[in-house]
């Protein structure tokens, strides 16, 4: 997934992320006010990052998917199983990048 993608896959509201207004039209991204909250208090949204598969992960570190699936499976890179499929987080496998250059 390209850092372009990435961006718009983010910047798309999630069903979470819509509310409706009296009329029945969507406001995105509307900051929510709980029913039982007092004065001033919002209930903050969660945002996820976006899973790579195998084969996105082993393209941003330009090495082949199932070198990238040993690596993880013998726990020497982060990544994560969901069944039979591998996920991993751009942003771990870049702080694993960083601390193996580091040291």
């Amino acid at each position: 997934m390209t850092e372009e993608q990435t961006q718009s896959f983010q910047d798309q509201p999630s069903d979470h992320q819509q509310s409706r207004n009296g009329n029945g039209s969507a406001n995105l991204r509307e900051a929510k006010l709980h029913p039982d909250a007092g004065a001033g208090s919002v209930i903050h949204q969660l945002t996820f990052e976006p899973v790579l598969d195998s084969e996105e992960a082993a393209a941003l570190l330009h090495i082949h998917p199932k070198t990238l699936q040993r690596l993880a499976r013998n726990g020497e890179i982060p990544g994560f199983r969901i069944g039979k499929l591998w996920g991993f987080r751009a942003s771990a496998l870049n702080q694993w990048l960083q601390s193996r250059l580091a040291g």
